[in-house]
């Protein structure tokens, strides 16, 4: 399901700019790749890559690129419906369901994500490689992931009674 960004309130957060170096006959070239992750604080979030000569040219590409990347995320309440590990190249994130009042506890990059997403209380650990790019998109993977208690229930034809027991 496609979501239209131009629909929502979104915030952006620069998450890594790296520089590129490339060694060519008359010396060094260098560009900028930038990580950005865009989000409306509302279930929905999405990470982009711009890379150009100019910082700001290539945050402007990478903010372009998440708004066309955008996911929903299941959201119950301030937290997470159940924990999910999301997992990207060799990057690996746990995400864990929290009590009201825990805050975003989570590394870096991880951080971004699950902030810009509107989660409140929620607990991440990264197990995999620490690269910003491989841990947001683990971030993204394990957020995509998540499913209510009624989406369950409906793929199974049962009521949500019968799945929680």
């Amino acid at each position: 399901m496609r979501i239209d960004p131009s629909t929502l309130d979104l915030k952006e957060k620069v998450v890594n700019i790296g520089r590129v170096t490339k060694v060519v006959k008359g010396g060094r070239n260098f560009r900028f790749a930038a990580l950005v992750v865009v989000g409306d604080e509302n279930g929905h979030v999405g990470v982009g890559m711009g890379k150009s000569i100019e910082i700001p040219e290539a945050i402007r590409k990478g903010i372009e690129n998440a708004k066309k990347n955008l996911v929903h995320v299941e959201i119950k309440g301030t937290t997470v419906p159940h924990s999910t590990k999301g997992m990207f190249g060799t990057g690996q994130v746990l995400i864990m369901p929290a009590e009201e009042g825990t805050g975003v506890l989570a590394g870096g990059p991880a951080r971004a994500v699950l902030e810009l997403a509107g989660i409140k209380d929620v607990r991440a650990k990264s197990l995999g490689s620490n690269n910003p790019s491989n841990m947001v998109k683990a971030t993204i993977n394990g957020l995509a992931s998540l499913r209510s208690a009624e989406q369950i229930a409906k793929l199974r034809g049962k009521t949500v009674e019968e799945i929680l027991g």
